[in-house]
């Protein structure tokens, strides 16, 4: 197929590049992917700060931004060993439902556990040594976190809904370290770190290190100010729980342990990151598995998308060891999320074609007008 001609090559730029095209271009997801690697690029209160001019001319910093050029040929090749393909998303080998069989994850865990419990299979198991995730801190704010063990995988359990710069936690591990790790992020954090496979980065972490890819549904995350916004409306040093039920409700809600507070979808919709609208991935394509929300008709349970032989490997160990319950997921709810994949990466077409005012034109993504067309259509 016809590529787009754009970027047959990848032109070397850094920081200054960095905040012209992307950061002050609105741009940003905050995945943490330039932060940690280099001195001057810091992540502060949802933000990424140049601590000082930086004239280097071949900083990854740049490189590695999953806004900038991107081959989804040359990463599915890496991860998948096949080109991009055209489904709605992306490769997998099954998908079905899953919760985990501790009542106790369970209870802290966002939907059924379903991440929580692998990654505590996976250590125990000595598949991986460390995990770098996401945890709050005591503000509730979202940051890279690298969990050693169950206590600590627990303590990263439920999500904020506010980018995290997880990366910047991977950044920051030293090249000699040998600790095989596993890694959990939404789609556009997991996109950054197997860019960073793809040509690792020089003098510092040793991606390769990274075994196992867990990747989190994301349709968008709360920025621009919606930090303070919540500090305004909840007390948040009793939080323990956010959420954002699905159909018919739409709110936020803030759970602490004497009840639930909530605010409706309207009322925050401003704060959506605007980087969000360019996403082309809703379901962590690029991950090893793929977890989600069995939304209203199966609350309590995750759905699983399983792309791999790690993931099957996982997945079958969680079973084997009693940690993990599965259940068929509906035809109907495969077609649903489908659905859900393919509209979200058409509205982003639209918006990158808009953004430029050219199909030949998508910015990051290195796609062929046959692919633009057949997602369009």
């Amino acid at each position: 197929m016809e590529r787009r001609g754009a970027a047959t090559a990848v032109e070397v730029k850094a920081s200054k590049e960095l905040f012209k095209e992307i950061i002050n271009a609105g741009l940003c997801s905050l995945c943490g992917g330039c932060s940690g690697s280099c001195p001057y690029l810091v992540s502060y209160k949802g933000r990424v700060i140049l601590m000082d001019n930086c004239n280097l001319a071949d900083g990854q910093c740049h490189e590695y931004c999953w806004r900038t050029y991107s081959d989804l040929d040359a990463l599915n090749q890496k991860v998948f060993g096949v080109p991009y393909g055209e489904s709605e998303m992306g490769v997998f080998k099954e998908v079905f439902l899953a919760r985990s069989k501790d009542p106790d994850i369970r209870r802290r865990s966002q939907d059924g556990g379903t991440v929580t419990t692998l990654l505590t299979v996976a250590l125990a198991e000595k598949m991986i040594d460390a995990v770098v995730e996401t945890k709050l801190d005591a503000d509730k704010r979202p940051h890279g976190f690298l969990a050693r063990s169950k206590k600590e995988i627990l303590e990263c359990a439920g999500a904020s809904y506010e980018p995290s710069p997880v990366l910047e936690t991977l950044n920051h591990l030293p090249k000699d370290s040998t600790d095989k790790l596993g890694f959990v992020g939404v789609p556009c954090q997991v996109s950054c770190l197997r860019k960073m496979q793809l040509n690792p980065p020089r003098n510092r972490v040793n991606v390769d290190n990274v075994k196992l890819v867990i990747g989190l549904f994301c349709g968008w995350t709360l920025a621009q100010g919606f930090h303070e916004f919540m500090k305004e409306h909840f007390d948040l040093s009793n939080a323990i729980k956010f959420d954002v039920p699905h159909s018919p409700f739409h709110t936020y809600d803030v759970y602490t342990e004497s009840g639930k507070q909530s605010v409706e979808l309207e009322d925050i919709r401003s704060y959506i990151n605007t980087a969000c609208s360019y996403c082309f991935d809703m379901t962590a394509e690029f991950a090893d598995i793929s977890v989600g929300s069995g939304r209203t008709a199966f609350k309590g349970w995750n759905t699983v998308v399983v792309r791999n032989k790690t993931g099957a490997k996982l997945v079958e160990k969680a079973k084997a060891k009693g940690a993990l319950e599965t259940q068929a997921i509906p035809e109907e709810s495969i077609t649903n999320l489908k659905r859900a994949s393919l509209g979200k990466k058409k509205r982003t077409l639209e918006n990158l074609i808009a953004l430029s005012g050219s199909k030949k034109d998508l910015g990051y993504l290195d796609v062929s007008q046959d692919f633009i067309t057949r997602f369009l259509s």
